[in-house]
């Protein structure tokens, strides 16, 4: 565990394809995730596809940029297949851990922390995963990947900790007779419970294991307390840019902060520790009278302003580290670019 706070980036898009992040990949075939991929181009092509884009839209040299920028931690993805043909039946997907362990072996040399994360989350990505006890053999296959990736990497001074699941979303109520869409809470806890078992199980008592708090932040209460659970974490994801605030002006980004503050104090409220996985600088859709200068400029101040209210949070990750149509809210080396190192690292 890294004795000073983290404030990092994602490495979104590289072991797990993201159609926002490398569109040029998903161009004419009609599809938005590997599954579709798989289908439109077949397994050969679409293996070679995913082979060459790992070998050169992460490198070494992102690396070195990244440290050098001022960050001292990445939050890498990583898909349910990792191990590929050496781990759970994967069908046509390619296995990544080759890329991790190098991954890894980067961040030693650049002094970087790394969170890996299973990108696993019903509804959220290719195939989809049931973390209900109803799936139990599925499920004890990403428990299985979990242990596997906790025992794998262990030995790595790099890796702070292990994210059990990417985005999950809570089942809430919705007036007197309604439920929205999501994971019942119940199941939700029940599977952290278990998946904080399989990463001791493979990692010992070393690696962080970090629960996202799945849009509920108010869910956690006195939920797996370090009584019996050791080195436990939350994490808050605080995009905003769906909000319906009016986020023309600076009264409008400022608002949007004091959302982000009230969501941490309903998290810490938990009793863990707190971070925040994710955050952009994505404002809300301005209307026709603000310029694409003037939105830039408040997405600048915006970011100044939320990366002021983590102060105190032991870790950050902004998303992401690189988009290939360097997206102005979501790029960190175009939405951070004018910020000072001594606040990024």
């Amino acid at each position: 565990m890294s004795e000073h706070a983290l404030h990092g980036v994602n490495l979104t898009g590289w072991l797990s394809l993201e159609s926002w992040v490398t569109p040029e990949l998903f161009a004419g075939t009609g599809s938005l995730g590997e599954r579709g991929l798989i289908d439109t181009l077949g397994v050969e092509l679409y293996r070679d596809l995913i082979e060459e884009h790992r070998e050169t839209f992460i490198t070494e040299e992102d690396f070195r940029l990244i440290a050098r920028r001022g960050y001292n931690a990445v939050r890498l993805p990583v898909p349910w297949y990792v191990f590929g043909e050496q781990g759970q039946e994967v069908g046509p997907y390619v296995g990544c851990a080759d890329y991790v362990e190098r991954a890894l072996e980067w961040a030693e040399y650049h002094e970087i922390q790394v969170l890996l994360v299973l990108n696993v989350s019903p509804g959220a990505c290719d195939e989809e995963i049931d973390l209900s006890n109803s799936s139990r053999g599925k499920r004890d296959d990403i428990l299985e990947v979990l242990s596997g990736l906790a025992r794998s990497f262990c030995a790595s001074s790099a890796l702070f900790g292990i994210e059990v699941a990417a985005d999950p979303v809570a089942q809430r109520r919705k007036g007197l007779l309604g439920i929205t869409d999501g994971v019942p809470l119940h199941v939700l806890r029940n599977y952290y419970r278990d998946a904080y078992e399989a990463v001791r199980a493979g990692g010992g008592e070393g690696p962080c294991v970090v629960l996202p708090d799945a849009g509920a932040p108010n869910a956690w209460r006195s939920f797996m307390a370090p009584k019996r659970y050791h080195n436990v974490w939350l994490d808050c994801h605080l995009y905003h840019y769906t909000d319906h605030v009016d986020a023309t002006g600076p009264a409008g980004a400022a608002s949007l902060v004091n959302r982000s503050i009230r969501t941490l104090e309903k998290a810490q409220r938990s009793g863990l520790p707190v971070m925040v996985g994710a955050w952009s600088s994505a404002l809300p859709f301005a209307d026709s009278l603000m310029t694409p200068e003037g939105r830039v400029a408040l997405e600048r101040v915006y970011s100044a302003e939320q990366i002021s209210a983590f102060e105190g949070l032991p870790a950050w990750f902004f998303q992401t580290w690189k988009t290939n149509g360097h997206l102005s809210g979501w790029d960190s080396r175009i939405a951070l670019s004018s910020f000072e190192r001594g606040m990024l690292g």
